[in-house]
């Protein structure tokens, strides 16, 4: 970046945030009480970068949505960076005024219908908030008066700071999430994990581990917000049922355990975000988290029918690996997903996307292994499983048998522990069955030697061949791998691939002697894949319209296109 673009750039930035404090006072107030801390004023940016992580002296300011911002920095050497949220904060004294527009809101909606969504909520709040409020700004901040008819409020002079910290107030715990909205609404936020009474943690995508600055004060607080949060979730916790996992609107998987009796810094929850938009296969690569090569073999894996696990430990990137390969599979194909709570986002018309139901009883509940049974006989494609624990394994195994392949989430660090965990209790699959499933994808979380952060890779992409009954032995070709001196990815070379050679190549038609030409189909979309990355291609659904002009003229013809200059991703 030349000097002059580099100035420009800082003042664009300094003209965004002069905006931001102009419109928000409270904002104002926050970067003003930072000098008395001993706190620099924070850099201001409206996007983050990944690169942002290899800063020194963290400390950043990024709006997350009107009228809210998160301040990233460091207190000390050595500590885990603190996220503090910049929102309107009220004095105690605003209670008050918060329980005369409790009353009043109560008379104005009456017995009035709303419909159940957050949309309608909110625009029928603001509405009678606004018939409700007259703005006075010869009233100070937080002072107000109060017109009353037979004890209910019916006219509230308020200034407009005030109305307008009183309008995030109500949304903020009567249609949102209360506390936890700004972590919501973060879209680098990975994870929310409240460990009990005290401050909640986050998982940040650019930053890491952070202690924030959101806190329960006792056990009754938590325990009144946890019920809360359940109810949204549509799964309510009881001393009866003290452990669910549900869905929040948003989309995010949340899982409580509530009540100090099993829990014993009290009740806690961890909530793990998806965005609505998957994270593209294009972007994966640029990250290094699978290089073109590797996702060129899924490609083929996928288009052509094969059942491929994506396995890892917790917090690997699987789910994510996963939903950003689903473009893989043919566009005409019918599509079941079975999950516990919804994740799984595929971009095909016909999709049939069913999830678990827990009942107060076992014959109420709808498990993955009743919804797994029910999917055979609706001819699927493709079998997408959110994460497979325990008995539904089988049923996988028998729905791959009879040529409904599957592909789903596995916990296992590496072959030899999928299979062990397979053919062990409780799952107990035949040894003999295992090479019904082709190919396993082996995921983790690493720290990089050269930058000490932590990374998600592909550790190994493997074929599994078979078993040998006689030496008791299982044989797979560890087909792709992670290099982490290098952090680069080593692929075996041609005639390395079982799957390639003998089940894909045939399907195709091309006979042995020319073998090389599925290596070549490889070879091409891997190019096709890296060019996509070059410009710039990361949406998930432009890959999706990219890939689907590679199904339709091929990927070589596809391939030309995009050398000369088309964006068949706009088609």
């Amino acid at each position: 970046m030349s000097m002059m673009a580099y100035e420009q750039k800082i003042k664009e930035t300094d003209k965004s945030l002069a905006e931001a404090v102009k419109a928000n006072p409270h904002l104002a107030r926050y970067l003003t009480s930072l000098r008395s801390k001993g706190i620099a004023q924070p850099a201001y940016y409206v996007q983050l970068s990944r690169d942002m992580r290899y800063m020194n002296n963290i400390n950043i300011l990024y709006p997350v949505g009107d009228p809210i911002f998160i301040h990233v920095y460091e207190r000390a050497k050595g500590e885990r960076l603190y996220y503090q949220v910049v929102e309107p904060t009220v004095p105690k004294e605003f209670n008050e005024l918060l329980r005369e527009v409790d009353k009043a809101l109560a008379a104005l909606i009456g017995n009035e219908e709303v419909e159940d969504n957050e949309s309608e909520k909110e625009r029928i709040l603001l509405s009678k908030l606004n018939s409700l409020v007259i703005i006075d700004q010869s009233l100070p901040t937080w002072n107000y008066r109060v017109l009353k008819k037979s004890g209910i409020p019916i006219k509230i002079r308020i200034n407009e700071e005030t109305f307008s910290a009183l309008k995030y107030q109500l949304i903020l715990h009567k249609v949102k999430l209360g506390l936890i909205e700004p972590f919501i609404r973060d879209p680098y936020i990975e994870d929310i994990s409240c460990d009990g009474v005290g401050p909640i943690f986050i998982e940040h995508k650019v930053f890491g581990s952070c202690e924030t600055s959101v806190v329960f004060e006792s056990e009754d607080q938590l325990d009144e917000f946890v019920i809360s949060l359940s109810e949204r979730a549509m799964r309510p916790v009881t001393y009866r049922r003290p452990i669910v996992d549900g869905s929040l609107p948003d989309g995010s998987r949340i899982n409580i355990v509530f009540g100090s009796d099993i829990s014993m810094r009290g009740s806690n929850f961890t909530i793990r975000k998806f965005a609505d938009i998957p994270i593209s296969i294009t972007q994966l690569i640029k990250w290094r988290t699978i290089d073109a090569i590797a996702s060129a073999y899924l490609w083929l894996m996928l288009e052509s029918g094969m059942s491929v696990w994506f396995c890892g430990e917790t917090a690997s990137g699987k789910t994510t690996l996963l939903r950003a390969t689903c473009v893989f599979i043919r566009p005409e194909a019918k599509i079941i997903s079975i999950e516990d709570t919804p994740e799984i986002i595929v971009p095909h018309d016909n999709w049939v996307r069913e999830v678990t139901r827990q009942g107060e009883d076992a014959e109420s509940s709808i498990e993955l292994f009743d919804l797994l049974k029910a999917s055979l006989r609706q001819r699927p494609n493709y079998i997408i499983v959110g994460e497979i624990r325990g008995k539904e394994a089988y049923v996988a195994f028998q729905a791959m048998q009879v040529g409904a392949p599957v592909i789903t989430t596995f916990h296992a660090g590496s072959v030899q522990k999928l299979i062990q965990r397979l053919t062990g209790a409780p799952i107990d699959i035949p040894k003999s069955y295992i090479d019904i499933l082709n190919c396993a994808v082996i995921q983790s979380a690493v720290r990089l030697p050269s930058t000490g952060t932590l990374e998600r890779r592909v550790l190994s992409i493997n074929e599994i061949v078979g078993y040998d009954s006689v030496e008791d032995r299982f044989d797979f070709i560890e087909l792709f791998s992670w290099d982490p001196v290098s952090d680069t990815f080593i692929f075996r070379g041609e005639g390395s691939s079982h799957l390639l050679e003998n089940k894909i190549a045939i399907m195709r038609g091309i006979p042995r002697r020319r073998v090389r030409e599925i290596y070549k189909e490889l070879e091409n979309r891997a190019i096709f894949l890296e060019k996509l990355v070059e410009k710039g291609v990361l949406d998930y659904f432009d890959v999706w319209k990219a890939v689907k002009v590679a199904w339709k003229v091929g990927v070589e013809e596809a391939l030309k296109m995009v050398l000369r200059g088309e964006e068949i991703w706009k088609y």
